[in-house]
């Protein structure tokens, strides 16, 4: 239960002067709830007690929930923040900053920014390059201390595109990529499987027209055909190069499960069907929904919803996807499915932490990062009250 953590700390885990107590908290463990406090040091977790003890100088939870913080693999969010209007840019800095206190506030202590990586080159096209000079901006303001969280990046890798090998190459190692998805939007086939739930899409997102709609759907499927098999396999080679967790996206039937485990892949994101998620299960690939999807009850493109895998245990990790208060509220969704809080927990801390291999986080365990939060429930709704990062109050 407190076995220390032996990975070692990585670039962003700064020690924080001073140490920290917070007693009198149901403390959220791999296996139980457990009434007792949690001492800090270094940035780290010190120690675990149990009783209701409150020592001088600690801070008093006065029995709220204190869990781990929170492991955000697969959110946008950053994309929203830098355009939140078609044709709207902002300034990236502060829209940056502000994605980073949005995490923050809604207790999101490491988050993966997805970034989409290849363009579309055609006139108006929708998808142009912007991956490397964001991904640049996220690691300056890193370098600088400016973030209230830890910052990783997420490259989605995008088949259905002209410029995705090169654009693949303008990143090394020293970028710290942390997870890659092999994206195919192919229409008509896994996530748009419902041509019609695609037009509802872009129509209302891009404000397409019906003969823009047919435009990106023929040109979409002639890159898959084009491009599909060469830029697959460099996906693969260059997560490889980059020592990133390469992760599926929306496979839908059980042969594109099987393709995905030959590949290597071990994460699965946003599976559209039943089929798919019980063949991830059968192989061992952890299955990844998105709280929207579980909170609203069904999948805004018709496909299964995290629900139904949640009742069948076909769900292990859940992403905020693009809404990121809702990760804090999918943990109690599930605890009420499951009637397992710990279980429901490790959904959004310990389950996506180690699916990107960070087993110095998502856990309360000595000799782990102090990234914590406080909970208090209105009602069924869970409350962030307060949040540490290594110690440190960020929200």
């Amino acid at each position: 239960m407190n076995s220390p953590c032996l990975s070692a700390p990585r670039p962003d885990d700064h020690a924080l002067a001073g140490e920290l107590c917070i007693a009198n908290a149901r403390i959220v463990l791999a296996d139980r709830v457990m009434l007792g406090a949690i001492h800090i040091a270094g940035g780290r977790i010190a120690g675990i007690c149990e009783g209701d003890t409150v020592p001088a100088g600690a801070v008093d939870a006065g029995g709220d929930f204190v869990i781990p913080g929170l492991v955000e693999l697969h959110t946008d969010n950053v994309e929203r923040h830098i355009t939140p209007r078609p044709k709207v840019e902002l300034p990236h800095n502060s829209a940056i900053l502000a994605h980073d206190g949005e995490m923050a506030s809604c207790g999101i202590t490491t988050v993966f920014d997805a970034l989409r990586l290849g363009s579309v080159i055609e006139k108006n096209a929708k998808l142009g390059k912007y991956a490397r000079s964001v991904a640049r901006e996220i690691l300056a303001l890193r370098a600088a201390g400016a973030f209230r969280v830890r910052h990783l990046i997420h490259l989605r890798a995008e088949v259905c595109s002209d410029t995705l090998i090169e654009e693949f190459a303008e990143f090394g190692p020293e970028d710290r990529v942390g997870l890659v998805s092999l994206m195919d939007h192919t229409p008509g086939q896994r996530q748009f499987r419902d041509m019609s739930k695609l037009w509802d899409y872009l129509s209302g997102k891009h404000a397409m027209t019906r003969a823009q709609f047919e435009l990106h759907v023929a040109g979409q499927v002639a890159r898959r055909e084009k491009f599909g098999a060469a830029h697959e396999a460099a996906t693969l080679a260059e997560a490889a190069r980059l020592g990133a967790t390469l992760a599926s996206h929306d496979d839908t039937t059980r042969d594109q499960v099987e393709i995905s485990h030959g590949m290597g892949i071990r994460l699965a994101e946003f599976p559209t069907t039943v089929e798919a998620a019980e063949a991830c299960r059968e192989v061992g690939i952890k299955i990844i929904m998105g709280a929207p999807n579980l909170i609203r009850g069904q999948s805004h493109s018709g496909n299964v919803s995290a629900s139904e895998l949640a009742e069948r245990d076909l769900l292990d990790i859940v992403s905020s996807d693009y809404v990121p208060s809702l990760l804090i509220s999918s943990a109690w969704q599930l605890d009420r499915i499951w009637n397992d809080l710990p279980k429901a927990v490790a959904t959004v801390t310990r389950g996506p932490a180690d699916a990107a291999q960070l087993s110095d986080r998502g856990r309360i365990e000595t000799g782990c990062l102090a990234d914590l939060l406080r909970i208090r429930t209105l009602g069924e709704t869970p409350v962030v009250r307060t949040v540490w990062r290594g110690g440190q109050q960020v929200a």
